[in-house]
């Protein structure tokens, strides 16, 4: 069977790395990051690889770029056209999961948004945010810049400490679901994120 799962995330840093990583090893998922922006501190992939998913499932990036900033702009400074075609879903069996950069609303193009590459996918998609201040306004953001594009949202997962009354709040206006919570883990580690994706998201969600 073929599945794809999209992971966006409300704004850079919110844990969207670790979550998808998480949700990739756990379910036994590919994992694919399209547009890696910055090498020098390391990258996305190299990031999956060290939280457990194995050589063998990760798929190549489409473009390695080596300055820290919207893609767009780091392919501009690389002197790199990025080609749409190349971000093309890959065709393989069992599940993939893919992470976009940033927020949803990051430039891939000057002329096309991560947002516009997930509706040509048309896949479900998952949005990561983070559970402190600000987070309302962000989710519901960008869960209505989403829906104007006609992509399909899975659901909501939240990182960081429990905030009940947030996290309900933005589930209720924005009528998703929600998945769950990673809590920020004293020591990231395959098998503390394996036992912390297992233990706060429902895992029928992603089946």
């Amino acid at each position: 069977m073929h599945r794809v799962i999209v992971v966006t995330g409300t704004d850079t840093d919110v844990g969207k790395t670790v979550f998808a990583a998480g949700l990739a090893a756990a379910i036994g998922a590919h994992y694919w990051k399209p547009v890696q922006a910055g090498l020098e501190d390391g990258t996305d992939t190299a990031t999956a690889s060290k939280l457990g998913v194995p050589a063998e499932r990760i798929v190549p990036e489409a473009y390695r770029l080596a300055t820290p900033c919207s893609p767009h702009r780091a392919a501009e400074i690389d002197g790199v056209q990025i080609d749409l075609m190349r971000l093309a879903l890959p065709d393989m069996e069992g599940t993939l999961v893919v992470e976009g950069a940033g927020g949803a609303l990051v430039p891939v193009t000057r002329e096309i948004l991560y947002a516009d590459v997930f509706a040509r996918w048309g896949q479900p998609t998952i949005v990561v945010a983070r559970t402190g201040l600000g987070t309302i306004n962000h989710s519901l953001l960008t869960i209505e810049a989403l829906r104007a594009r006609g992509v399909p949202i899975l659901g909501i997962a939240f990182v960081g400490p429990a905030e009940d009354d947030s996290e309900a709040t933005i589930c209720e206006i924005a009528n998703v679901p929600r998945l769950g919570r990673l809590p920020h883990l004293a020591s990231l580690d395959p098998d503390s994120l394996q036992a912390a994706i297992l233990s706060g998201f429902d895992m029928e969600f992603f089946r």
